[in-house]
């Protein structure tokens, strides 16, 4: 029988929904206050039931946060001493502690972007923050984990399962203070699976991304003389304008986002201070030096291209002559890894691929950004993002959120065939079954090898 979520799955995912999980660097302080504790509780209490403990339940030590690749808002918010305190990562583990070889890891994340509304479920829907990023495929993770456990008693005995339901994967936290110090402590598997909507897919990639503020500095005027100040806004809508243009070609295997131009409000002054934020997506660390490179260059031009363009108006003349000198750039965040797992562990490959059905998603499309980037430096270990639905068609990050029944029951039974056939297959030398060879995708129910529940 396929694994299907039970109606107390359907009440958990609804409790998980009513409970409000942005936190400070999402919701600020006019927001609803962030209830981290009470859904990991509320987690941890549903795992037991299917015999998962807590390991822990807490937030990491301060010092995880001076480091100098975390993201400088995710520093200035940790002066407040009660920032970290309402941000706790839970660790859950089913069965004994076992070698990470046989251990399957699944990462997922609790917190949300900002914009809450009442949670509904229709019967067929379930809407809310964080109906499919992430806390739906968190529920119907334990729903699969059941089904595998009905399947094969073995689960929890020769193969354990560490869960981490974490904190900070939002915000631009990158998950600096949830999933970084639990990998670094040690709570990983042979296969980690990071919990993201890929539409059923399962992507041994994880792009990092780099965020880059422009400052300009200069002098406020009144709008019946905008000669005497410098006029931020005409010369930062130039430089987005040129980064937008010219920075895409230039950044190989990434995207870049244009955002958060801002000077003033008002229509009668003019405003001699302002920003702007770029946010730059990148697969491997030697592409995000070549990215931060290309930034700068390109921000030498749009100045060049400004001066040369603006200096002979008279309002903008002053702006135009001091332009490099009242512009700068400083990075938010940079210097994160990336993560390309392909062809890292064949077996893994393998198993998901023919033992448990699933699609690989595809080389030429690109990858988006998630806590899996944290498992870039550990060569031993096969990581990929998976999860249902679609950051897009499911509204992630975006109003009217959701996730289907229908979607979140297969990706239950997805799970529950991934955990029955990694005891039942493991990697070579292991002794678990057949050992198993590369092999190119397969539609799900196309192998005839796939491993089955019962």
């Amino acid at each position: 029988m396929p694994a299907r979520l039970t109606p107390a799955d359907h009440d958990l995912l609804l409790d998980l929904l009513g409970t409000p999980t942005a936190g400070p660097l999402e919701a600020g302080t006019d927001g609803p206050g962030v209830r981290l504790w009470e859904a990991g509780r509320a987690y941890a209490e549903a795992a037991a039931t299917l015999g998962l403990r807590v390991l822990r339940h807490a937030p990491p030590e301060p010092a995880a946060l001076l480091r100098d690749d975390v993201p400088s808002t995710v520093r200035k918010a940790a002066q407040d001493e009660t920032f970290l305190a309402s941000q706790p990562s839970l660790v859950l583990r089913l069965g004994p502690e076992l070698p990470s070889r046989d251990t399957v890891m699944f990462n997922v994340h609790l917190d949300t972007v900002a914009g809450w509304w009442p949670a509904r479920f229709d019967g067929r829907r379930f809407t809310g923050r964080g109906a499919i990023d992430a806390k739906g495929p968190a529920v119907a993770l334990l729903a699969g984990i059941r089904a595998a456990r009905a399947a094969e008693p073995a689960l929890g005995s020769r193969v354990g399962v560490l869960i981490q339901a974490v904190a900070g994967e939002e915000g631009g936290a990158m998950g600096t203070f949830g999933t970084r110090p639990l990998v670094e402590d040690g709570f990983t598997g042979g296969l980690n699976l990071f919990c993201e909507p890929t539409g059923h897919r399962f992507l041994p990639r994880s792009t990092a991304s780099m965020t880059a503020l422009v400052r300009v500095e200069g002098e406020d005027a009144v709008d019946d003389r905008p000669a005497a100040g410098h006029n931020a806004t005409v010369l930062l809508g130039h430089i987005s304008s040129h980064l937008a243009r010219a920075l895409p070609p230039r950044i190989g295997d990434g995207r870049v986002c244009v955002a958060g131009l801002h000077t003033g409000e008002r229509h009668n002054r003019v405003y001699g201070t302002g920003r702007l934020l770029l946010n730059i997506s990148y697969g491997s660390r030697q592409a995000g030096r070549v990215a931060e490179a290309a930034v700068e260059q390109a921000l030498r031009e749009a100045l060049t291209d400004f001066a040369s363009g603006a200096a002979g108006i008279p309002d903008l003349a002053r702006t135009a002559a001091d332009a490099p000198r009242i512009t700068s750039l400083h990075w938010h965040k940079r210097g994160l890894p990336a993560l390309d797992g392909r062809g890292r562990a064949p077996w893994a490959e393998d198993l998901l691929q023919r033992r448990a059905g699933l699609v690989r998603w595809p080389d030429e499309e690109p990858a988006f950004t998630c806590d899996a980037i944290w498992m870039a430096d550990l060569p031993d270990r096969y990581t990929a993002v998976f999860g249902p639905g679609d950051l897009d068609t499911n509204h992630a990050h975006a109003a009217g959120e959701y996730a289907d029944l229908d979607d979140l029951d297969r990706y239950a039974d997805e799970i529950a065939r991934i955990l029955v056939a990694r005891v039942r297959h493991g990697p070579p030398g292991d002794g678990a079954g057949e050992q198993s060879h590369p092999h190119s995708a397969a539609a799900p129910g196309a192998a005839a090898d796939r491993t089955p529940l019962r």
